[in-house]
């Protein structure tokens, strides 16, 4: 007797979160053997922003918050599922390494057939990862979109600009479009060393380029964390002279982290390597700006629970399964299509 659809998509999801998790051992020995050394360095030789040791990072964290068993398993149980897949679209970022990933465990989790319009600047590690996947599961429905094919329903990533063109695009099928996102910190001033040494990830980790690196900080009038810059990129170092020779240039003042500068300004930043800080008098002030400005948030880095999106110092780039991309879940889209 043939399956009912909705049986159906249920085995399909069992299967794929344990082909999941199987790619997840896979990567246990990422950058520790020959052929992993040699896809890191043609992925940094691909895009200069990334370092090595920030690619072994990624990699790291994505297998241990997106493909443990037990995470995926407790995530997989609550996902609302489509008893009839279709071919998605992801058009993925290339801003750091393997920004899009998610996207793909979540169509290929969701019993869907995969077409990927990768990033020109990561080809390298999701090529690399998709091959996993297949060596893992030879009929996962993964592909490389080929442009003259429509696809039934798109994810796309871009900055706003790009989500204007994927808006026209795309007009006319479900669509979930990401425009330009940024991340805040709002400290209380009683912040210990190990705080601060999260905090520093959370700024400088991939050279400041991902939507959830920190580039505003809220303060408590009167208080100057001590930080230090930690992006390690010598791009990112060329970006920063230039920064504060032009802060210079314009007499605007601003606090020297020799390697980043720091100017008061309650706003996100639109150059890199220029962080921006705002003091507060109270905690309703700070709850009332970042309820205001929601829509521009990806996620609040701080040990006071003022925003849905919350996460502690030091974590900001180590997203897990349910914290989604702009807050839209994922898995609720794919059901829809």
């Amino acid at each position: 007797m043939a399956l009912r659809p909705t049986f159906r998509i249920f085995a399909t999801m069992n299967a794929r979160i344990k082909t999941l998790a199987l790619l997840g051992d896979r990567l246990k020995e990422f950058g520790q053997t020959p052929e992993t050394r040699a896809v890191i360095r043609r992925a940094a030789a691909e895009n200069s922003w990334f370092l090595p040791e920030e690619i072994v990072q990624a990699v790291d964290i994505l297998r241990r918050e997106l493909l443990d068993t037990p995470k995926l398993e407790q995530w997989a149980a609550s996902c609302p599922l489509n008893p009839h897949p279709k071919p998605v679209l992801i058009i993925l970022a290339g801003t750091i390494p393997l920004v899009g990933f998610f996207d793909l465990l979540c169509v290929v989790a969701g019993g869907h057939a995969c077409r990927i319009k990768p990033s020109s600047k990561d080809t390298v590690l999701i090529s690399y990862i998709v091959s996993l996947l297949q060596s893992i599961d030879p009929t996962l429905p993964i592909a490389t979109w080929d442009s003259a094919t429509a696809p039934d329903a798109v994810i796309a990533t871009g900055g706003d600009n790009a989500n204007r063109y994927f808006q026209t695009t795309f007009a006319g099928i479900p669509a979930l479009l990401r425009g330009s996102r940024h991340s805040t910190a709002v400290l209380s001033g009683r912040e210990t060393d190990a705080d601060l040494n999260g905090l520093e990830e959370d700024l400088f980790s991939y050279s400041g380029l991902g939507c959830r690196n920190v580039s505003l900080l809220f303060l408590p009038r009167g208080t100057m964390p001590a930080l230090r810059c930690t992006a390690r990129n010598p791009k990112y170092r060329r970006n920063y002279q230039q920064t504060r020779v032009l802060l210079r240039m314009r007499q605007i003042p601003f606090i020297d982290l020799d390697g980043a500068v720091m100017c008061e300004e309650r706003s996100f930043p639109t150059a890199l390597s220029l962080l921006h800080y705002t003091f507060y008098d109270s905690l309703a002030e700070v709850e009332a700006w970042l309820k205001e400005h929601d829509d521009e948030l990806q996620c609040v880095v701080s040990a006071l629970p003022l925003h849905a999106r919350c996460v502690p110092f030091g974590r900001a780039q180590h997203p897990g399964l349910t914290d989604y991309a702009d807050d839209i879940d994922t898995m609720r889209f794919l059901s829809t299509i």
